[in-house]
């Protein structure tokens, strides 16, 4: 066996896989989605968009009946819109898919202690750790799908494998509500058929790399030698593909429950350029990264800007210090100059700000002077690429973003049907009848990105479809949409019937945001209303 044989024989033979299907991957079906359905009973059954809005808006989730139409996450809101005209747009209600997703979270932790949750809506589990001793599967399986299902009404699908890689694989093979089980000597049979891009780490850059030599499935990127693989990637990419489609992959389940980063971003309805027009939006997501991280530790050693042109091309780049910093002034030089550094000069279409390497605590110097500046012959920050500029993110890192790690772009309105259970109504609001919706927003600078004020009264400036209200006499309900005082809302919750728009003068009916009442488990249900999917 010549040298390079010898070198990809040594790479595997570092890497010790279980020798048993004892790694479980749990992934929500539709999540953001599922949840607004489980909510707002005149939404079951019914496509639902949730995502951004305006003209630059985007898909965070499509629910099942949406991506029947076409509709798909990371899609611009307005082609998802055309091609499920019906659609209910929404904007995310984090505070609402946070209590589901503890309550997800908390049914695994029943069965192992060995659970890392990947974002919001997935995570790891180690069947190993279980007390007792691994159970089998397929009985493990079950077993969480019944329990979410019997405290939440939300679906999940899950996968079992000796392997992160092979386990997160098999959960998506059946959505949803599905149960994959790979065992070892199964994987070859599952894996060598599927497309290539099932393999984390392989997005659309490294899938068109991969597809000029060739490289179509895993079973093309198995045959592909180690060395072909790090001159066509790079080393790290090469060497991480090349193991993958080995299934080999011995990345241990973590318990953590250290938050790994905080952050927001901001896709701009018209885009923006000049540096200090740019620089002044920066400022305004910072201010909103700032908050998500007060909330997880207050002190940040990285800082990392993100820039989309309006090409679509993106570019990262980071400032570093040499300890953890909870100064704001600090935080906030230190995404300007990483802006500046990953080049403005060109249109700018989304600008995100995220911290990194988080603390608890920071040592604070005292400000003399007042200008929050380092101090001569002070470690200055350094400001670094991003390795990954130009690459995908190989497998286990920067998962789905959960609502601690970006600014979900904001909703559109919608409203589903007068009689729910037949089509929409006349009152469904479409894009191109309110200019709100298209296009019509300007870039703001200079203004929070924050969530709606909770316990102020509605109006047409905090009103986002989708959110909770309050009406003193009417109860709960939710915005449809705000046109100057008038509001339509819908009010029911989960353990009402589907009810009928209305319409409300805010002068004459005030309504007050309020937060989501969390999660109603379906036995809470009234037993006549289970039978309207609840």
């Amino acid at each position: 066996m010549d040298g390079r044989g010898d070198r990809a024989r040594r790479l595997m033979d570092a890497v010790r896989v279980r020798d048993a299907a004892t790694v479980m991957h749990l992934d929500a079906d539709a999540f953001f989605a599922a949840v607004e359905q489980r909510d707002k009973p005149s939404l079951r059954g019914k496509p639902v968009l949730v995502g951004g809005v305006g003209g630059r808006g985007v898909v965070s989730t499509a629910s099942y009946e949406a991506r029947r139409d076409g509709a798909r996450s990371a899609m611009p809101m307005a082609r998802a819109r055309r091609l499920s005209p019906a659609a209910a747009v929404l904007t995310p209600r984090f505070a609402a898919y946070s209590a589901y997703s503890a309550v997800i979270m908390g049914v695994l932790r029943e069965l192992t202690p060995g659970v890392e949750p990947l974002s919001i809506d997935e995570a790891f589990a180690d069947l190993a750790q279980a007390e007792g001793g691994a159970p089998e599967p397929e009985d493990a399986a079950a077993r969480v799908q019944a329990r979410v299902a019997e405290l939440t009404g939300l679906t999940v699908s899950v996968g079992v494998a000796r392997s992160k890689l092979v386990a997160k694989i098999a959960s998506d093979l059946r959505k949803p509500g599905g149960v994959v089980v790979v065992r070892p000597e199964d994987e070859d049979d599952v894996l060598l058929p599927l497309d290539v891009r099932v393999v984390p780490g392989v997005g659309p850059a490294t899938a068109a790399a991969l597809e000029r030599v060739g490289v179509r499935t895993v079973a093309d990127l198995r045959r592909q030698p180690l060395d072909t693989l790090t001159m066509t990637l790079g080393e790290a990419n090469g060497t991480h593909l090349f193991l993958m489609s080995r299934g080999l992959d011995d990345r241990p389940v973590v318990v953590s429950t250290e938050r790994k980063s905080a952050g927001a971003e901001r896709t701009f309805a018209q885009d923006l350029f000049g540096r200090d027009l740019v620089l002044s939006a920066v400022d305004d997501v910072v201010d909103e990264a700032l908050q998500r991280l007060e909330r997880h530790g207050g002190a940040a050693r990285t800082v990392v800007a993100k820039v989309r042109y309006g090409d679509f091309s993106t570019v990262t780049r980071s400032v570093t210090f040499s300890q953890p910093t909870a100064s704001a002034g600090e935080l906030r030089d230190a995404a300007r100059r990483a802006t500046l550094a990953a080049g403005i000069d060109t249109p700018v279409r989304l600008l995100g700000v995220s911290f990194h390497n988080l603390a608890p605590h920071a040592q604070l110097a005292l400000d003399l002077h007042g200008t929050e500046e380092a101090a001569p012959g002070a470690d200055a920050p350094v400001v670094e690429p991003d390795l990954l500029d130009g690459l995908d993110a190989p497998a286990g890192e920067a998962g789905a973003a959960g609502p601690d790690d970006a600014t979900a772009p904001h909703a559109d309105e919608p409203d589903p049907a007068d009689d729910p259970a037949d089509d929409p109504g006349p009152d469904l609001p479409r894009a191109e009848d309110d200019p709100r919706l298209v296009g019509a927003e300007k870039p703001v600078v200079g203004r929070p990105l924050g969530p709606a004020p909770t316990g102020r009264p509605l109006d047409a400036t905090n009103a986002r479809p989708g959110l909770d209200v309050e009406h003193a006499t009417l109860g709960r309900g939710w915005v449809v949409h705000v046109r100057d005082r008038e509001a339509t809302v819908r009010f029911e919750t989960a353990t009402t019937p589907p009810a009928r728009s209305r319409v409300l003068d805010l002068d004459a009916d005030p309504l007050v945001l309020v937060e989501p009442v969390g999660v109603t488990p379906p036995d809470a249900v009234p037993a006549d209303l289970r039978r309207t999917g609840s």
